[in-house]
């Protein structure tokens, strides 16, 4: 048997001992296809007769497969047919008769999947991009003994497939999963450095997804991409304080609830002086008023402390006990205030809005995180074609950037009416111990 010497990077050294589930993630430079095509070739000269498949979630030709950069390793390790390697066009043969193949899942169906029935390892790269599916297709399929799954991935969301299995509050008995990025690479190349100095200094909001294995909170041509960038470079993106004399004030959209619901979205925060102090954030689907009620109180969002508002529809019914929500939100006890319809052109106000706001929004990121994504999610849906925008796209960051928007027109004429005379700004808690007044008279 052909002895390989292979200078293995100290972060993937964990991955060299047997385990069902393997899983290396990063950014861009970290080596990790490297080391798989290399362990992967290591494995078929230790076993011969090895069978093994490397997966991608699409594979539309082989160019979009790993099969190149196994084939360049083979031809840097100087191993040959003599070796028992050969290559093919669709497969590479290895000792023992063995073979490593190349497939997409998507092209897979619970039958056609039974195929890969037998396989020793399987290699999944890209991983990001496999779908909840493709993953219970491929998990009880390779089962021989001793089988092993590898995944490769950059992450992409913290609802992927993959980072919820290998990265969640549960994985997999015995899973072995390292983080690698650029700064492991020990034969990180110097056109790279170069390429990731640039990105930093360019493209800022890119660069924790691109080079750190951050997740892709900032989608590229996002409305508040590059406000979402400076924030964290002025360090907004952190730690906020509460400030227990001001009210809280609930920034809705609404989506519906029960089963026809679209998402419902809120926001949490306080106006301080000249600072928006985004608190927390909020979003369900398919959820009833009472699920959305009781967290609020389970945050401290009493009537006492917090205010709702709601968006010029908040006077609308709930599709499931048709009541409007102003309605179940005042019955509850809130102080509640309905934005009205602002007429067409409402979104690019609320879009603009939030761009002038956004250089004075301080984020509290442990519990906005999830926000903090929609908002770098949120973009304009194009028609590549002519070369036209359409309006911003309808997806799961809307509500959330929806909300949002509310918030920053709100916080305006709060601003506004800061630089008003003290005594014309009025005040919040008179005004609402005065409506509790009122109400326990009329009963």
């Amino acid at each position: 048997m052909r002895e390989l010497l292979l200078d293995t990077p100290r972060v993937f050294k964990s991955l060299l001992e047997p385990a069902r589930y393997k899983g290396a993630w990063g950014g861009r430079g970290s080596g990790k296809s490297h080391h798989f095509a290399e362990a992967l070739i290591e494995q078929c000269l230790i076993e011969r007769g090895t069978r093994a498949v490397c997966i991608r979630e699409v594979q539309r030709t082989l160019k979009e497969s790993s099969k190149r950069l196994i084939e360049d390793k083979l031809a840097g390790l100087g191993l040959t047919t003599a070796d028992g390697f050969k290559v093919f066009n669709e497969t590479i043969q290895t000792p023992g008769d063995g073979i490593i193949t190349f497939s997409g899942m998507q092209d897979h169906t619970a039958e056609s999947i039974k195929s890969l029935e037998g396989f020793r390892i399987a290699w999944c790269e890209e991983a990001q991009t496999l779908s909840a599916r493709s993953l219970s297709l491929l998990r009880p399929t390779i089962r021989e003994e001793n089988s092993e799954l590898w995944f490769s991935w950059n992450p992409r969301r913290r609802t992927d497939a993959v980072d919820a299995m290998l990265r969640g509050d549960e994985i997999p008995t015995g899973a072995v999963v390292v983080r690698a990025n650029w700064s492991d690479n020990p034969f990180f190349p110097a056109v790279l450095e170069q390429e990731r100095v640039d990105c930093l200094r360019l493209q800022p909001d890119q660069y924790e997804h691109v080079w750190e294995g951050g997740y892709a909170t900032v989608l590229v041509g996002a409305y508040y991409a590059s406000d979402l960038a400076r924030a964290t470079a002025e360090g907004r993106i952190s730690k906020v304080a509460t400030d227990p004399h001001l009210p809280i004030r609930l920034f809705v959209d609404i989506g519906g609830t029960g089963a026809r619901s679209d998402a419902y979205a809120m926001w949490a925060a306080q106006f301080v002086g000249r600072e928006v102090r985004v608190l927390d954030y909020y979003e369900a689907v398919g959820q009833s008023l009472g699920v959305h009620l009781e967290w609020m109180r389970s945050r401290g969002y009493s009537p006492a402390r917090a205010q709702v508002v709601l968006p010029h529809d908040g006077e609308t019914h709930d599709r499931v006990i048709d009541v409007s929500y102003e309605s179940a939100f005042r019955a509850a006890g809130y102080d509640v205030t309905v934005i009205p319809n602002q007429g067409r052109g409402a979104v690019k106000s609320r879009i603009e809005a939030a761009r002038r706001v956004f250089s004075a929004c301080w984020f509290h990121e442990p519990t906005t995180s999830a926000g903090v994504a929609a908002l770098g999610w949120y973009h304009e849906k194009r028609d590549e074609a002519r070369g036209v925008g359409l309006g911003p796209e309808h997806d799961w960051s809307s509500h959330g950037a929806d909300a949002f928007g509310l918030a920053a027109i709100c916080a305006e004429q709060a601003f506004a009416q800061d630089a008003r005379r003290p005594e014309e700004r009025g005040n919040w808690r008179e005004k609402l111990a005065a409506r509790n007044r009122a109400s326990a008279q009329a009963a």
